[in-house]
């Protein structure tokens, strides 16, 4: 079974090349009775994506566009999304779990209420997008991200780690960091630094944290106000 390991944290991969599983081409993710399983969808060009009351099991996701896309209370397992583009997706009320996104554009994304365990985010565009209530009860991964001006708010990121990601003006709102792994990221602009509580960093990290911490604070140094005097 596959891997993706980066420092502590290991994510187990989709295992769609196993012997034995063929995936079949399909041109909708409506399956029967509310499940699809061992499934490859390529290339959709949609202009509403609405799925509700899903289970998305063994299958691929290949160049998905979407301009609008709501998906509530699903079920996705041993799932590939690859380079789709998804315009301010909606997903609510579901569950991920040993799956990937690579090579996505999920920008302005609402995650509401969404449980993930053994997920990674690889190369992905989030920007301005909002975590609320995000729960990862296993591994997660974000790997060489833009998670520029993403709001993380209430989410429990205790088996997650950022790696070279950038996180220009993203924000912690509350919630649960320990062990939140921020090793390998440029942390001087992040915003709501009184939430990450026992997170993990280098200590070279240390000054780009107190860097944050000015500019949350709005502080004004003393040299600057002789320079304008």
């Amino acid at each position: 079974m596959d891997t993706r390991t980066i420092r502590r944290t290991s994510v187990t991969l989709p295992a769609l090349d196993e012997p034995g599983l063929s995936l079949s081409d399909v041109i909708s993710l409506e399956g029967g009775r509310g499940r699809l399983a061992e499934f490859h969808y390529a290339d959709g060009d949609l202009r509403d994506l609405d799925l509700a009351d899903t289970h998305l099991l063994d299958g691929r996701i290949a160049g998905l566009k979407a301009q609008r896309t709501r998906l509530e209370r699903l079920r996705v397992d041993s799932v590939e999304f690859i380079r789709c583009d998804l315009a301010s997706p909606q997903w609510a009320d579901s569950r991920i779990s040993r799956s990937v996104f690579r090579d996505c554009k999920l920008m302005g994304a609402a995650f509401e209420d969404v449980t993930l365990d053994n997920v990674l985010f690889e190369n992905c565009k989030l920007d301005y997008s909002a975590l609320t209530r995000v729960r990862a009860t296993g591994p997660v991964i974000f790997s060489a991200c833009s998670l520029r001006e993403t709001t993380f708010a209430a989410a429990d990121l205790s088996n997650t780690l950022i790696d070279d990601c950038d996180l220009r003006l993203t924000e912690f709102d509350g919630g649960k960091y320990r062990g939140l792994d921020l090793r390998g990221n440029t942390l001087s602009q992040l915003r709501g630094l009184s939430s990450l509580r026992q997170v993990v960093i280098d200590r070279a990290q240390t000054l780009q944290l107190a860097e944050a911490l000015a500019a949350e604070l709005d502080i004004t140094f003393g040299e600057d106000l002789a320079v304008h005097a």
